[in-house]
C-alpha cells in the first residue's frame, strides 16, 4: 500500500486497490513488554529483547493498483490511466505544468474504467528531441458514479451478536470526520482484538494487514490496517485501524454479512483503539460517505449517535 497524490480518503487513510501478489521482502517488528507488562509492538527492539521478541511481517511488493503514468513511446506523449482495482474507478488528472500546446498547464483529464483496463487521457506528438516537462497530479474514486446507494436491509453492527459498544463518534459530530469520505463514518469504541465482522454482503476488493503502529501524527495517516468490501449497488464500506495481522479475507473474496473478517485494533492515524466503519459513494469527482442504518431488535433500523450504545442484533 502506498500514500498517493491528491486522493481525500478517510482523513487517517490513503490507501490503493491491491490485487493478490507475491509475498517478498519482509520487515521486522519487536514484540516486548513495557514496565507496566503491556505488550507493546514496535520497530525498534528493546534494550533485552531475545531473538524470539522479533516477527517478521511479509510485505505486498509486487502490487496492481490505480494509477496514472506517462509513456512516451512511438514519439507520442501519453497520460494513461490504469484501474487493476476489482471495481469501477473514476480517474482525473489534473496538469501542473507542461511543456506540450495540447495539454496545458490547469487542464483537467478524467476516464471512468472498469475493472483491469487501462485508458489514454490524453495524446500528444512530441516535438524536438527532449520529451518535454509534463507534471500532473491524480485522485481517484472507487465505484461506479452511477452507485446508488440501496440496501436492502440495515447494515448488521460490524461486532458480535448479542454485543453492546459505544459510539465514540457519529453524524453530526464532527471532530476528526472532517472530510466528505468521512461525514457519515461511525467509530465503534471497541477494545484492541476485538473481533470484526462484515455489516454486508460483498465482495473484499481492498486489504492492508501489516501495519503495527498507531498515533495521532501525521506520518501515520498510510498506516492503518483496513478491508475495503464492494456492495452489490456499487457502493463500497471500509473497516479501518484493524490489528495487525488479524485480517481473515483476501481481494476476490465473496463474504456474507456476519461473516469474521478481522480483528479491532489501534493502527494508522488514531488516539486508541477503535473500529472506523463507513460506506462510500463515487460521486463522479470523489468517494462520499452515506447515511448507514444499522439492524435493531426486531430487525428495525437504528441510527448509531455519538456517546450512545449500539447492540448487534
Amino acid at each position: 500500500m502506498r500514500r498517493r497524490p491528491a486522493r481525500p480518503r478517510l482523513a487517517p487513510l490513503l490507501i490503493a486497490c491491491l490485487l493478490p501478489a507475491a509475498l517478498a521482502q519482509t520487515q521486522s517488528a519487536y514484540k516486548y513488554r513495557d514496565a507496566s507488562g503491556q505488550w507493546v509492538y514496535s520497530d525498534r527492539a528493546a534494550a533485552n529483547a531475545a531473538p524470539g521478541d522479533v516477527l517478521n511481517l511479509q510485505r505486498e511488493t509486487e502490487t496492481l493498483h490505480v494509477t496514472v503514468q506517462r509513456s512516451d513511446a512511438g514519439g507520442a506523449t501519453q497520460l494513461i490511466a490504469v484501474n487493476d482495482c476489482l471495481c469501477v474507478v473514476t480517474v482525473r488528472a489534473a496538469i501542473l505544468q507542461s511543456d506540450f500546446a495540447e495539454i496545458p498547464k490547469g487542464a483537467s483529464y478524467h476516464a471512468t474504467l472498469t475493472p483491469a483496463t487501462r485508458q489514454v487521457l490524453i495524446e500528444t506528438r512530441q516535438r524536438g528531441r527532449g520529451q518535454g516537462e509534463l507534471r500532473f497530479a491524480w485522485r481517484d474514486a472507487l465505484g461506479s458514479p452511477d452507485a446508488v446507494h440501496a440496501p436492502t436491509h440495515p447494515y448488521r453492527a460490524p461486532f458480535a451478536l448479542g454485543s453492546t459498544y459505544m459510539v465514540s463518534q457519529a453524524y453530526p459530530t464532527r471532530i476528526t470526520h472532517v472530510t466528505p469520505d468521512s461525514q457519515y463514518a461511525i467509530d465503534f469504541a471497541l477494545p484492541d482484538a476485538t473481533p470484526v465482522y462484515a455489516a454486508r454482503e460483498g465482495t473484499v476488493i481492498n486489504v492492508r494487514h501489516d501495519s503495527f503502529n498507531g498515533a495521532p501524527l501525521p506520518v501515520m495517516l498510510d498506516q492503518a490496517n483496513v478491508i475495503e468490501i464492494l456492495h452489490a449497488d456499487g457502493t463500497i464500506a471500509i473497516y479501518a485501524h484493524l490489528h495487525w495481522d488479524s485480517i481473515r479475507v483476501r481481494i476476490g473474496q465473496h463474504v456474507h454479512a456476519g461473516e469474521y473478517i478481522a480483528n479491532s485494533g489501534n493502527t494508522g492515524f488514531t488516539t486508541g483503539p477503535h473500529l472506523h466503519f463507513a460506506v462510500w459513494r463515487n460521486n463522479g469527482t470523489t468517494d462520499v460517505s452515506v447515511p448507514v442504518q444499522f439492524a435493531g431488535p426486531g430487525g428495525a433500523p437504528v441510527t448509531a449517535a455519538t456517546a450512545e450504545p449500539l447492540t448487534a442484533y
